[in-house]
């Protein structure tokens, strides 16, 4: 899945992320990915404008992320469930996701709202 591969690109480009989040979260934002992007005052660069998802790359003071819009949730929902084999850190509305590393999401969060999510941990497969 060509969204899921530009997913990974921008977890290597993000690096590691740290610190907690303690402020209230704000209601699920909805809307655009324009409008989205503009919430958190991101020029979208879009990489993906198909019927089924919209996906762009964005940078604001608080780092690089993905954002992506989804036509349904089951779309949003396997997406997701691909996109976490690459590991990183989700932030899940509805019909919306954006991804980055861990720092940048809990940010965005306070802005957007939505469901903090984990991928996979490959720090724990050596070999």
């Amino acid at each position: 899945m060509l969204a899921v591969t530009g997913v990974a690109a921008v977890l290597a480009l993000a690096g590691c992320g740290s610190g907690g989040d303690t402020r209230a979260v704000p209601p699920t934002a909805t809307g655009s990915l324009e409008s989205l992007a503009a919430e958190v005052k991101c020029a979208p660069d879009i990489q993906t404008d198909a019927d089924e998802i919209r996906q762009a790359l964005c940078k604001n003071r608080n780092g690089k992320f993905v954002l992506a819009t989804f036509a349904t949730d089951r779309g949003q929902r396997e997406w997701i469930n691909d996109a976490k084999d690459y590991g990183g850190y989700y932030l899940v509305g509805r019909k919306w996701v954006a991804v980055g590393e861990d720092g940048v999401v809990k940010e965005l969060r306070g802005t957007l709202g939505g469901d903090l999510e984990i991928g996979t941990d490959h720090r724990a497969h050596t070999g």
